[in-house]
């Protein structure tokens, strides 16, 4: 059982439209049910500054992936939990479905739910001695080639000890969340949620180890990039970083993790896997 919230903050990503109408109902619902919900786009500087300020007991992401991954980046560091309802085509992340949500928020609002932590990742841009940018992610980075469809070489070193040079399109560092993701789609192995470990593997390697490697939660990661073209650095399919030749990325477990209110039962993971599997939704997609 949890601690039955009583300010409750609603976003919403502002590119899907009907994320809006979705976020004044449910904020409605709530108020009638005595909660203190308040609604905002997920980019909003005064409502980041709300949950900086511990204004709130819980954060609902109304949208798709997307936007919950956006909600991790931001409740992480504070420790506001997240409820993900999906508006999207996948929903992977989320907890409750379009039809589903009165009943599981009338579940939260009476404490009967789970906290899941999930591990992230701290990532950091570095150009010899200068730190260019730093994230925390949720599902994973890619340092790889950029619009040029040509490899570039990752020299790749595991708490100091030289692992190879891959020579590929990429190489992805993923969460126990991210191995559903991207490193799924390249054939990586898929980790349940509550572990601490992460995955590191190539995306089409040229005669260069192309296996995934699980790795403890205690091992820093250092990618070189030595290339005469175009190099990028993505962090959770944020805008990337252009990566220059000898620049390096840093990886290792992040401080913070992600907190999802759940209401289903502790094996929901595998049996969202099977189903989402069994009938893709991505596959009818149309933009």
């Amino acid at each position: 059982m949890g601690t039955p919230p009583r300010r409750i903050a609603i976003v919403h990503h502002p590119r899907l439209r009907e994320s809006l109408a979705a976020a004044q109902e449910i904020a409605s619902y709530l108020n009638r049910a005595g909660a203190e919900a308040v609604h905002d786009e997920i980019h909003s500087e005064d409502f980041r500054k709300q949950v900086q300020e511990g204004e709130f007991d819980l954060l609902l992401a109304v949208g798709g992936d997307g936007t919950v991954l956006r909600a991790g980046h931001l409740c992480a560091p504070y420790g506001l939990p997240i409820l993900g309802i999906n508006l999207g085509h996948f929903g992977f992340l989320a907890e409750a479905q379009p039809d589903e949500w009165p009943e599981v928020l009338d579940r939260v609002l009476r404490g009967d739910y789970w906290l899941e932590a999930r591990m992230m990742l701290s990532v950091e841009h570095w150009r010899e001695s200068a730190l260019l940018g730093e994230w925390e992610v949720l599902n994973e980075c890619v340092i790889g080639r950029g619009k040029y469809a040509r490899p570039v070489r990752l020299k790749t070193e595991l708490d100091g000890f030289h692992l190879t040079t891959y020579v590929a399109d990429g190489l992805i560092c993923a969460t126990p969340t991210g191995s559903t993701a991207y490193a799924l789609a390249v054939g990586g192995p898929i980790l349940p949620p509550e572990l601490s470990n992460f995955l590191l593997l190539p995306v089409a390697p040229h005669l260069s180890v192309d296996r995934a490697l699980v790795l403890s939660e205690g091992t820093e990661v250092k990618v070189t990039v030595y290339t005469d073209h175009e190099a990028t650095l993505s962090a959770d399919g944020q805008a990337p970083a252009e990566m220059a030749d000898g620049d390096h990325t840093l990886v290792c477990a992040g401080k913070h993790r992600a907190l999802f209110a759940r209401t289903r039962e502790r094996d929901y993971f595998y049996r969202n896997l099977t189903s989402r599997m069994d009938t893709n939704p991505s596959a009818d997609y149309r933009p």
